[in-house]
C-alpha cells in the first residue's frame, strides 16, 4: 500500500493490522467458497476509511470450505508481526456468523481485555470487520445460511514468545488485533492503548496502587532490587504523562514510578514525554540542582559537557554536595508530579543508575511501595 505519514523530515510508509489480514482472508476465502474458482485479489474497507486491495496466499480449497491467507505489511514500523501470514478458513454452516481462533492465536487468561477470559484473542474491531465484509459477501451471493470462521497464524505461537502477550494475559499465541486496521509507523496512539490495557487489566484485579517503569532497564532494575513488588507494573516507555492520566482516569489511588535517572532527571524540569526527540534537559537540570545546592561553578563546568547521566553523576559523585543534589532532583520530580496529578492521587518515584545503583526517591515512594506489596501478597 501506498500510504505515507511524515515523522519530521522522515516520510514512513504505513502498513495494516493483523485485524485487517483476518478480514481480507476471510472476505477472499467467503468469495471462493460461493464462485467455485481462485481469486487474485480482495478489497476491504478499514476504520479508517481507507481501503486495502491484497492478494490471498496459500489457497486451499474444498466443497464445504475454503482456506487462504493474507501476508502482513507493517509498512516502515518495527513490528514483531511484520511477514507473518494470517489465514482464515471459511465454512458453511446452517445459521449466524461464527469467528473463532485457531492455530497460533492466543486464548484470554485474564480480565481487563478486550474479550473475556477464556475467548479466543481476536479483538472486537477484527470481529466486526470480518462479521461486516462477510455479511457483504453473503448479500451479493443471495446465501441465506451461516459461515463459520476459523483465523489462525502458524508462526503466532513463537512469535509470542517474544512478545509482552503472556504477562498480558494471552496465552499460546498472539492477538487479532487493530482498532483502525492501519498501522501507522511508531503510533504513538497504539503505545498509549498498551498503557490503557495494562492498567486496566491491574484494575480488573482490584489493585488500588500500581507500579509503573520505564522500559528495560526499569523492568530489570525491579527483578534484581524490588522483586518482592515486581510480579505485576506497567512499562510507560518515555509516556510518564499519558500513563498518570489513565491512573487517574482509572482512580487507581496510588502510583509509583521506577526508571533509569537519564530518562526520569527530565521530570525534575516538568517533562512527562521523556523521548529525546521530544525533549532533552539531563544536564540541564542536574546542574541546575547543583547550583541549588552549592555546588562550586567549576564542578558545574565540568558536567556541562557529558553525554550521558552516568558520565555526569561520575563526576558529581565526588563531591561532597551530591547527597544534597540527589535530594533536590528528587523533590523537583516528586514536585512535578503531585503538580500532574493535582494532588488527586498519592504518586511517587523511585530512579536509579545502571552504573551506579540507587539513586534516589520521592517521600511518597516508601508508603506506596508497601501498600502494592500489600496488594501483591492479597
Amino acid at each position: 500500500m501506498e500510504l505515507y505519514i511524515q515523522h519530521g523530515r522522515d516520510r514512513q510508509r504505513c502498513g495494516y493490522t493483523t485485524g485487517s489480514c483476518a478480514t481480507a482472508a476471510a472476505k477472499a476465502a467467503a468469495m471462493m467458497l460461493f464462485k467455485g474458482k481462485q481469486i487474485e485479489e480482495v478489497q476491504i474497507a478499514t476504520p479508517k476509511g481507507i481501503d486495502l486491495t491484497l492478494i490471498p496466499v496459500g489457497i486451499e480449497m474444498a466443497e464445504n470450505s475454503v482456506k487462504c491467507g493474507i501476508v502482513k505489511n507493517s509498512g516502515d514500523d518495527p513490528d514483531i508481526t511484520n511477514g507473518i501470514t494470517v489465514f482464515a478458513k471459511v465454512t458453511k454452516i446452517e445459521k449466524g456468523i461464527l469467528i473463532k481462533g485457531g492455530t497460533g492465536v492466543g486464548k484470554v487468561t485474564k480480565k481487563g481485555l478486550d474479550q473475556p477470559v477464556g475467548s479466543d484473542a481476536i479483538n472486537s474491531v477484527p470481529r466486526k470487520m470480518i462479521a461486516e465484509h462477510l455479511r457483504e459477501v453473503m448479500e451479493e451471493e443471495e446465501y441465506t445460511g451461516g459461515l463459520l470462521v476459523e483465523i489462525s497464524i502458524p508462526q503466532g505461537e513463537e512469535i509470542a514468545k517474544k512478545t509482552f502477550n503472556p504477562r498480558l494475559g494471552i496465552e499460546g499465541g498472539i492477538s487479532v488485533i487493530g482498532t483502525t486496521g492501519i498501522v501507522e509507523p511508531m503510533s504513538t496512539a497504539a503505545l498509549v492503548d498498551t498503557i490503557r490495557l495494562e492498567e486496566n487489566i491491574l484494575r480488573e484485579q482490584g489493585r488500588k496502587n500500581i507500579l509503573i517503569a520505564l522500559g528495560n532497564y526499569g523492568k530489570t532494575f525491579l527483578k534484581e532490587e524490588m522483586p518482592e513488588i515486581a510480579g505485576q507494573y506497567v512499562t510507560c516507555s518515555n509516556y510518564i504523562g499519558d500513563a498518570i492520566d489513565i491512573a487517574l482516569e482509572m482512580e487507581f489511588e496510588g502510583v509509583l514510578i521506577v526508571g533509569h535517572i537519564g530518562k526520569l532527571v527530565k521530570v525534575g524540569a516538568g517533562i512527562m514525554n521523556t523521548h529525546s526527540a521530544n525533549a532533552d534537559a539531563r544536564i540541564d537540570i542536574l546542574m541546575s540542582c547543583g547550583v541549588r545546592a552549592g555546588m562550586e561553578s567549576h564542578v558545574l563546568r565540568q558536567i556541562s559537557d557529558s553525554v550521558t547521566v552516568d558520565d555526569a553523576i561520575e563526576i558529581l559523585m565526588k563531591n561532597p554536595l551530591y547527597v544534597r543534589l540527589t535530594e533536590i532532583l528528587m523533590e523537583r520530580i516528586e514536585y512535578y508530579l503531585k503538580y500532574k496529578v493535582k494532588e488527586e492521587i498519592n504518586i511517587g518515584a523511585v530512579t536509579f543508575s545502571n552504573k551506579y545503583g540507587m539513586i534516589g526517591k520521592t517521600s511518597a515512594a516508601d508508603d506506596i511501595r508497601r501498600k502494592i506489596l500489600e496488594e501483591e501478597n492479597g
